[in-house]
């Protein structure tokens, strides 16, 4: 067994009222690595983050994360996997430092350290000046980076993002991609994540999958699969031109 191997699934299929919305799906994802994980909506992604969670089980197949089985693991999963949803909830009426305490406590962590920890977090995302804000004046792209803090309060090793950029303007979106991949870098958090936004993901992702209709078409890096699809390329392809070329003959 390969020991780098942090997330593997082995014939992962989930399938809804006879509606088979991951099919078949076999993957792995090593340790530090950026992974991105593409397709249109209804492709299966997020149902793939949910079962690797273990907020939903698998129809069959089997799933591995950090050697855990989320099915029967799905607590000590979530002890080490952090996830941003797509809609990260807040209450309005806590400030970033109350909202960052409450995930605290919800996870049993050490009162004596953690102030220290919060105010560490706030910078690190951005938001050490914000702290005392009420959630409810907080902008969309201020309440991805507080979901951020949230996620690493509890020292992930890995972390899954879905869609983390949906909503907000170019720079908002580029700073919280650079803050993503900072996290790869510098804290060595391996990374899953799943977006829409072809050109994040080119930027930072060490390999990447494509969904489509609930099948993995593809996995490799952006290179692997441009020479899959072109051959020799006399060019330097896109991500979202190899990505259209699968799209187009599934």
């Amino acid at each position: 067994m390969d020991t780098s191997i942090v997330i593997e699934t082995s014939h992962l299929t989930k399938a809804y009222d006879g509606h088979v919305a991951v099919n078949d799906l076999s993957f792995h994802i090593r340790e530090g690595e950026t992974f991105g994980f593409l397709g249109p909506n209804g492709a299966g992604k997020s149902t793939t983050l949910l079962m690797l969670l273990g907020l939903t089980q698998p129809t069959s197949g089997i799933a591995s994360v950090l050697g855990l089985d989320p099915v029967r693991q799905a607590r000590e999963v979530k002890k080490i996997v952090g996830f941003l949803p797509e809609n990260v909830g807040f209450y309005g009426d806590l400030n970033a430092e109350e909202s960052l305490r409450y995930v605290a406590d919800l996870n049993g962590l050490d009162h004596h350290r953690i102030r220290s920890r919060i105010f560490e977090l706030l910078e690190l995302v951005g938001l050490k000046k914000d702290a005392h804000k009420k959630l409810a004046v907080f902008s969309r792209g201020m309440k991805q980076r507080l979901g951020i803090a949230e996620v690493l309060i509890k020292e992930p090793r890995i972390i899954f993002f879905d869609e983390p950029t949906l909503g907000l303007d170019p720079d908002g979106a580029i700073k919280l991609i650079e803050l993503i991949q900072s996290l790869n870098r510098e804290r060595q958090i391996t990374v899953l994540l799943s977006s829409h936004h072809l050109h994040h993901v080119q930027k930072i992702s060490h390999r990447v999958g494509i969904m489509i209709n609930g099948t993995l078409v593809a996995q490799g890096t952006i290179n692997e699969l441009a020479r899959e699809k072109f051959g020799i390329e006399e060019r330097e392809y896109s991500l979202e031109e190899i990505y259209m070329k699968y799209f187009q003959e599934a």
